[in-house]
Formats: structure tokens, sequence, C-alpha cells
């Protein structure tokens, strides 16, 4: 539980900490937020080349439910 991420649905504190995975042909295993808006390239997948990629951290809150992410981290 991280005491210093607060829920921003419902308030309560000690939310969960995880990873929002991504399991697609030749992933790491955890998504990425990319910056920018969503340019498909030819084949239907979004371009990503020359873009900066951060970590997603997310957190669970354990009395509603809700999500919290966070991009904080640069890979």
């Amino acid at each position: 539980m991280d005491d210093s991420v607060e829920c921003g649905q419902c308030g309560a504190v000690g939310l969960e900490p995880g990873f929002v995975e991504d399991s697609g042909e030749g992933a790491p295993g955890f998504a990425r937020w990319i910056a920018g808006p969503l340019e498909r390239g030819i084949f239907g997948g979004a371009k990503r080349l020359g873009r900066t990629r951060w970590e997603i951290e997310a957190y669970r809150c354990p009395q509603c439910g809700h999500l919290e992410l966070f991009a904080r981290r640069e890979v």
C-alpha cells in the first residue's frame, strides 16, 4: 500500500501499487505512455518512432476499485 497516493474518486489513502500489462507481440510486459496524438502507420499500428516513452505507474483503490495512473519515469 502507498499512503502517499490518494484516490481521485473517493479520497481513500493506501492505494495498492501495480502495473498495466502489455502482452502484445514483442512487448516488454508493461504498458508505456507516449506523448502526442495517436497516429497510425500504413498497417494500422501506432507510429512511435522518435517519440519519448514513459513507464506507467498504476495504483488501485481498495475501497472503490478506481485506478490512478502516473507517467513519471522515461524508458
